[in-house]
């Protein structure tokens, strides 16, 4: 039928409403090509107002952009997705061909029935809209995929408020008719089903798949397919409507069967609107919410990591398995640092231990916890380069009760046992507590608190604050900053912040030398060395490795958490355990706790292709070697390393007469305080008489007040308020120490009101 045309926006759009009621199949291309003055067809109208042009499909795929931001392993691998971007829920593009066929059938048979018939516009359901429109209740829509996804694609083709007016429809069908000439069918239908808003803030089919359904979107059956496409006509519709128009698209589609039970299984999918992404990989999520703090996160695209993959998987799973052979200790959680020696690359980074853990959101690895005897490398490194100390120099691990702005320090060993005269070399590599706190006392607390501090250490209070308790790790850290200190170590003596950004390429970095090259040296030889810690660990222990490595474990007061850090020529691992409340764990130390998962990965290094891991570091030009003798059979002799010119031959204990008997307990000074709540009768205090390698000796006389107590072992005395003075003689009636006690009415009772200090190997 041959249909004239009267040039003009506004008759137009009449012509094309009659068209549409008339069922005109040429009217509407007719109606693009106004006529000229001369009475022949004038050039096409621009299909979208402003000069605006259909992007191509190619445009609109790369622009796509995830809600989340896939973190990226050193071989590409995503082990992490982070969200950056809250206005929307999106996941991935998907290509047609990973859309189930069940939900694209279902889409087209719900949305646009005719729509592989049309050019854009289906003007039978057009007509019957507009039929609608005028004569009826105006319920019927006739926009087809295309003419929906050109609304999505131009944002001036969007309804508004109070719907599309006339124009507006005008242009989303000329911008139809333009999309199904530029593109073909499945590349609409596929950027319909990425670009279509579902439910809540679900955008995407991809995101739509795997959290509300919590699979592919390879995988949609039919009928999880009926209620998807449901969705897209009302996102937020009520269950009984949905469950209607899943049921009336089922029957449609043949399968009637499928309504059994509707709306339960539609009340289950929506419930899990908010879940989390199925299948998103996982390995690393608090070091991903670390780049994001940090600011290493792109808003869009992928953020390539140092995270080497199968090292990270590794972490995971050590410490999945050994926490559970934990199981009934009190440790619930654990963080694991591994760093590249050469350029501060994070390899791999475990904040906690997922879903073994009590607090699984908390980073454990940046979580401030009390460092135990962690610090004491660095305590002796700074003794040696002040040429205080040498590795053969003799410390005396005997009692030691200081006087302090409390009270009294008194600390003691792990194992309430004291070796006498010991060296630097075992003093350290066993981890003893007694000759720390005399290297402090040389050294100074707030020396050494300034020295952890250019480490990038978090200490924020000055020596005094800590007091010589800082010996055995009474300040708090964090596992991260830690792992970097000892790299600083590794690197002989020079430190250098941890590198939050893939360095793959870069040299070695440019760091602040802490301490001679010597004098790390010297500390990773003694840390290494298994004969040395053999009184404390024995000569087989998880800290025993196929490749040279320097290790140092910790246990904080109360065991509370627990350490293992080392490093090897090229790798610095640092591991803690512990528990997310700080509750004491039971018969755990690092050695036991964090030691077995550090031995893990150092081995998994050894044999790995990551790198390939040398022997001990070459001696430097500052360190000297000697045959030394130690005296008195306190130590073998053996051939000892020394910085610059304090090498000598001999080393032996100073003159002292025998060491003689001493009061372990009460200590004088100590202050008791009776409990009102407890009978009198059953307060009572142990009397406990040691020799000077702190063994319980019975040849002795107490005396309390100047009268006989008893001889030998002697029974637990009643205290009373009031003050007194215990005397311990031989039996020859010799004084050999004193301690005076003051004890007050009222009150809980204390045991000695000084620190014990009880802190680990």
């Amino acid at each position: 039928m041959d249909v004239r045309w009267v040039c003009g926006r506004a008759t137009q759009r009449l012509a094309l409403c009659l068209a549409m009621l008339l069922g005109l199949p040429d009217a509407p291309a007719q109606a693009l090509m106004p006529l000229a003055a001369s009475g022949q067809p004038a050039a096409p109208v621009n299909l979208l107002q402003s000069g605006t042009e259909i992007p191509a499909y190619a445009a609109v795929v790369a622009a796509w952009r995830p809600s989340d931001v896939r973190v990226l392993a050193t071989n590409g691998s995503v082990i992490q997705r982070i969200r950056t971007d809250y206005s929307a829920r999106r996941g991935d593009w998907l290509a047609l061909s990973d859309v189930s066929v069940a939900l694209q059938h279902a889409v087209v048979r719900s949305e646009d029935h005719r729509f592989y018939e049309h050019a854009g516009v289906d003007w039978l359901a057009s007509a019957a809209a507009a039929w609608s429109l005028l004569w009826g209740d105006g319920q019927r829509g006739a926009s087809t995929l295309s003419m929906q996804l050109a609304a999505m694609l131009d944002p001036a083709l969007q309804r508004g408020p109070g719907g599309r007016g006339f124009g507006q429809k005008w242009d989303q069908m000329q911008a139809a008719r333009q999309l199904e000439t530029d593109w073909t069918k499945p590349q609409i239908l596929e950027a319909y089903l990425n670009l279509a808003a579902y439910r809540g803030e679900l955008v995407g089919v991809d995101a739509l798949a795997r959290v509300m359904f919590q699979k592919q979107a390879s995988g949609l059956t039919l009928k999880e397919s009926a209620l998807a496409a449901v969705l897209l006509r009302g996102p937020n519709a009520s269950v009984p409507l949905l469950a209607r128009r899943s049921c009336a698209l089922l029957q449609d589609l043949g399968r009637p069967e499928d309504c059994s039970n509707l709306r339960d299984f539609i009340r289950v999918a929506l419930a899990r609107a908010q879940s989390r992404r199925f299948d998103a990989p996982g390995l690393a999520p608090h070091w991903a919410r670390a780049l994001l703090a940090a600011g290493q996160v792109p808003r869009r695209g992928d953020l390539q990591t140092s995270l080497n993959a199968d090292l990270q998987a590794l972490a995971v799973a050590s410490v999945r398995r050994h926490l559970l052979e934990l199981r009934g200790t009190g440790v619930t959680d654990a963080a694991v640092v591994v760093l590249d020696n050469r350029t501060g690359e994070v390899l791999a980074y475990v904040g906690s231990s997922g879903g073994l853990s009590d607090a699984a959101q908390v980073d454990h690895a940046q979580a401030l916890r009390q460092a135990g005897s962690t610090l004491k490398p660095f305590l002796y490194a700074l003794a040696l380069d002040q040429q205080r100390l040498t590795a053969a120099s003799l410390l005396d691990d005997r009692p030691l009760d200081l006087a302090v702005g409390g009270g009294l320090y008194v600390p003691d060993n792990y194992d309430h046992r004291f070796s006498g005269w010991v060296s630097v070399r075992t003093a350290l590599a066993s981890s003893l507590n007694i000759p720390a706190v005399r290297t402090l006392l040389m050294v100074g607390p707030d020396v050494l608190t300034q020295r952890l501090t250019a480490l990038g250490l978090p200490l924020v209070h000055a020596g005094d604050y800590y007091g010589y308790s800082l010996a055995l790790g009474s300040a708090d850290v964090t596992l991260l900053s830690l792992s970097n200190a000892y790299r600083a170590l590794a690197r002989g003596g020079e430190y250098a912040p941890v590198s939050w950004v893939d360095t793959h390429q870069a040299g070695r970095q440019t760091g602040l030398p802490l301490f001679t090259p010597g004098a790390a040296w010297i500390v990773g030889d003694i840390l290494s060395d298994r004969q040395a810690r053999a009184r404390t660990f024995g000569l087989d222990s998880p800290l025993s490795t196929r490749i040279w490595s320097a290790v140092k474990t910790g246990t904080s007061r109360d065991m509370r958490d627990n350490w293992c850090l080392g490093w090897s020529a090229h790798h610095t691992v640092g591991v803690w355990v512990g528990n997310s409340a700080g509750a004491s764990m039971r018969q755990v130390s690092g050695v036991s706790g964090a030691g077995p998962i550090w031995h893990d990965l150092m081995e998994w290094l050894a044999q790995s292709q990551l790198s390939s891991e040398g022997g001990q570091p070459a001696i430097p030009a500052d360190v000297v070697t000697q045959p030394v003798h130690f005296g008195a059979g306190i130590e073998p002799d053996r051939t000892e390393f020394f910085l610059g010119d304090t090498a000598q031959a001999v080393f032996m204990p100073p003159a002292s007469p025998p060491g003689r008997a001493r009061i372990a307990q009460p200590v004088d000074g100590t202050v008791l305080a009776l409990d009102p709540d407890i009978p009198m009768s059953r307060q009572r205090m142990p009397l406990r008489a040691v020799d000077a390698l702190s063994r319980p000796v019975s040849q002795v006389r107490w005396l309390l007040d100047g009268v006989l107590y008893g001889v030998g072992s002697v029974p637990d005395w009643v205290p009373r308020p009031g003050h007194y003075v215990f005397e311990l003689q031989d039996l020859q009636g010799q004084r050999l120490d004193r301690a005076g006690v003051t004890v007050r009415a009222g009150g809980p009772m204390f045991g000695n009101m000084s620190s014990s200090g009880l802190m680990e190997p």
